[in-house]
């Protein structure tokens, strides 16, 4: 059992250590909304993101809604434009994690018999982010408010930033209030209360979608941030960034089926996603395996 909270940060483990395990992980998840993963990809594969990255991030036009600060640039749809990300997106340590989180689960009759049917979580987007010198902090937000979730739903999503540069307090790393996730929408959020994540590049922030956060301030003359967000939500949801609009059919058919699923081409047992009442799985890309559902 874990204690409380003890002070307000987040823990950092790393996967270096045989004892940083997903289960470790969730325990501290759950008690604080989120865990530092230190070394959860390795330098080079952040460094080949980053690359992938830059084109986008240098097109990238203010976002006129107010969300993200005119400073902040994104690049969007990344599995359709980087295989690193695809990489990262299939990361071992965080699906396992994920898994255990923003699964879907339910018990149902079919005819004389009850059936317990189940769902992994889908990608909900994909986002890197850069933030400038001079950039604004976001306001802290809760990432499911997409969903309308009610308190019986939660967790809904979650979501894992990995960094591609070193991100500090003064640079703009995220920020999050430990054990947020765990307020009822009455409390607001102060900023006050959140402290930053900081990470080295390959480091990653894994947090659930209730967690009051929000991408930090750049108070830096000459120092940019860049990370990148993997957000997954429960298989029967509607993502927030339409994969099938932002991830071409012709890329998608090049991917694993890991990747494909995360896209949403899985059927969610007992019947969301279908094409013709079949798994498109296997109706558009051949695959038969565990995980290929017959209607």
């Amino acid at each position: 059992m874990i204690n409380p909270i003890d002070s307000p940060s987040f823990v950092r483990l790393n996967t270096a250590e045989a004892s940083t395990t997903p289960e470790k992980a969730i325990s501290f998840i759950e008690r604080d909304g989120g865990v530092i993963i230190e070394n959860l990809i390795s330098s080079e594969l952040a460094e080949q993101i980053k690359n992938d990255l830059k084109p986008h991030f240098d097109k990238d036009i203010p976002d006129k809604y107010g969300f993200f600060p005119a400073t902040t640039q994104r690049a969007t749809g990344l599995l359709g434009i980087s295989d690193a990300c695809v990489e990262l997106a299939c990361n071992p340590f965080y699906i396992s994690v994920a898994n255990a989180l923003v699964s879907s689960s339910f018990t149902f009759w079919r005819d004389d018999r009850q059936v317990t049917v189940s769902g992994k979580p889908i990608i909900s987007s994909t986002v890197g982010f850069r933030v400038n010198p001079g950039g604004k902090q976001q306001v802290l937000h809760r990432d499911d408010n997409d969903y309308h979730p009610t308190n019986k739903e939660m967790p809904v999503m979650i979501g894992c930033v990995t960094a591609l540069t070193k991100t500090t307090k003064e640079n703009g790393a995220t920020i999050a209030i430990p054990g947020s996730h765990l307020w009822g929408p009455e409390r607001r959020p102060l900023n006050e209360e959140a402290v930053p994540a900081e990470l080295q590049p390959g480091d990653a922030f894994i947090f659930l979608g209730n967690l009051y956060h929000a991408g930090g301030s750049n108070i830096t003359r000459d120092e940019y941030r860049e990370t990148v967000g993997i957000f997954l939500c429960k298989p029967t949801l509607r993502p927030a960034e339409n994969q099938f609009l932002m991830v071409p059919l012709e890329r998608a058919r090049q991917l694993k089926p890991q990747a494909q699923r995360l896209l949403g081409y899985g059927l969610c047992d007992p019947g969301v996603g279908f094409m013709n009442y079949q798994d498109p799985m296997r109706v558009l890309f051949g695959v038969e395996d565990e995980e290929t559902i017959n209607m």
